[in-house]
């Protein structure tokens, strides 16, 4: 997400750093091109005008002008103005004391609103709260169903009202229906339309009048632009709703939405979502947005993800493992998957901070091959037991046998095995320094 812009601002900023001392020109000259990569990023006009504006009056100030290193003190400036602009802090939402807790969602046909539906509620389970998710779209086709549908693969129960029934009881009787299953959490989607109409808004305001939600959240698609920003100044001024998920930030999209919602409606972004996957949904941190736009990357979240994918006694356990050189193929299959839970490898290596701009450039411009992650793991389950346990026992004959059952080539189980070969003999030595090693071995793919 926001790759070109992210690329277009360290490019300003390269040109800023390699200068002792910044004149009033200097700084005029970066603020057209931040003002130029910010459009083309399909950032709200008034709002680039203003961002622009603030950043200029502060740059300009004695303590930029006569900094020894004025160029790092405007990038500061743009940080700070960045995640003011996105809203400073994280916006939870707000849980009352009354039970069940109702989240209403609204939003266009098309922008992923029955998914977010989805994802948000898989996302609050692991929170250890119990959903319910109530589904009233009875206009789109098979929405009910797509629905259900993600319920069963999640887990979660879906309350889908009586065949021709009004949306309005639909959601009345979920509330119902959360009450009698002891649902503490319960998840309305509401119906959309491919463009803003009063049949859509007057709809809503009723179900929410009806059922009282404790948050309404609007769903926004980052890939339509300016569209979701008009979309979210209607819906603001019609249904009032707390707070924004935007999804689609993981694909080609400018990322112009995301910056432009907050200062536009007033309404913080609570949510956004980084992947196809049911649990691609992530509180939204404005403070470390910003800082991936301008090419600092995100431990912090990258931690998280990690911390939320790896349970602390299979770390320790592998930690041991390693160090004792007992890794084995089983345990190397485990550790893949739970990168794979992490998200795209372009998205995790993304997060990293440290990097250069154009290192960052060629991670953003990489054609990363999602699919040798597969090959890796088919070529590791095409092996017995035993041959995991003690790669050692695979001649010739058993890697014929273990390509074909993968869909792979010799080549490719051959590369496999001499990698982890050499991964296990470098984290022997590692294990011999005590854990003093100053590395880590490369994965095998």
């Amino acid at each position: 997400m926001f790759e070109n812009l992210s690329q277009r601002l360290q490019d300003v900023f390269g040109k800023l750093t390699g200068k002792g001392r910044l004149s009033e020109a200097d700084i005029d000259a970066a603020m057209r091109e931040v003002r130029v990569a910010l459009l083309e990023a399909d950032v709200n006009f008034l709002v680039v005008k203003d961002f622009v504006a603030r950043v200029r009056e502060r740059a300009l100030g004695t303590d930029v002008l006569r900094s020894m290193t004025p160029g790092q003190t405007v990038i500061k400036i743009v940080l700070d103005e960045l995640t003011s602009l996105m809203g400073a802090g994280e916006s939870k939402l707000a849980f009352s004391g009354r039970f069940p807790n109702v989240i209403m969602l609204v939003g266009l046909q098309g922008s992923g609103k029955t998914t977010a539906a989805a994802k948000l509620a898989n996302l609050l389970r692991k929170q250890g709260r119990r959903p319910l998710m109530v589904a009233c779209d009875v206009y789109r086709p098979a929405a009910i169903d797509q629905l259900e549908s993600l319920g069963r693969e999640l887990g979660i129960p879906v309350y889908r009202g009586v065949e021709g029934a009004d949306p309005v009881d639909i959601a009345k009787a979920g509330v119902k229906a959360a009450v009698a299953d002891m649902r503490d959490t319960v998840i309305v989607d509401t119906a959309g339309r491919l463009h803003v109409d009063e049949t859509m808004m007057g709809e809503a305001a009723l179900i929410r009048d009806a059922v009282r939600p404790d948050q309404v959240l609007m769903v926004i698609d980052a890939m339509t632009g300016q569209d979701a920003v008009t979309a979210a100044t209607a819906f603001a001024e019609r249904v009032d709703f707390d707070g924004v998920i935007v999804t689609k930030l993981d694909g080609d999209s400018r990322g112009g939405a995301a910056l432009s919602v907050r200062a536009v409606t007033g309404k913080p972004i609570k949510f956004i979502g980084v992947g196809e996957k049911l649990d691609a949904l992530e509180p939204f941190h404005p403070d470390r947005m910003a800082q991936r736009i301008l090419g600092m990357g995100d431990m912090v979240s990258l931690i998280e993800r990690a911390q939320s994918t790896v349970a602390a006694e299979d770390a320790a356990e592998l930690e041991k493992k390693l160090r004792s050189s007992e890794l084995t193929l089983d345990d190397f299959l485990q550790q893949l998957q739970q990168v794979r839970k992490m998200g795209s490898l372009k998205d995790v290596l993304g997060m990293i901070p440290g990097m250069g701009a154009a290192q960052r450039a060629q991670v953003a411009n990489a054609d990363v091959d999602e699919k040798a992650l597969d090959r890796t793991q088919a070529i590791i389950q095409s092996m017995s037991a035993q041959e995991r346990r003690k790669p050692a026992l695979i001649n010739g004959h058993r890697r014929v046998r273990i390509a074909r059952g993968s869909g792979t080539s010799v080549q490719e189980v051959n590369r496999l095995l001499e990698q982890f070969a050499q991964m296990k003999k470098m984290m022997k030595q590692m294990g011999k320094m005590k854990g003093k090693g100053r590395g880590m071995p490369q994965m095998p793919f």
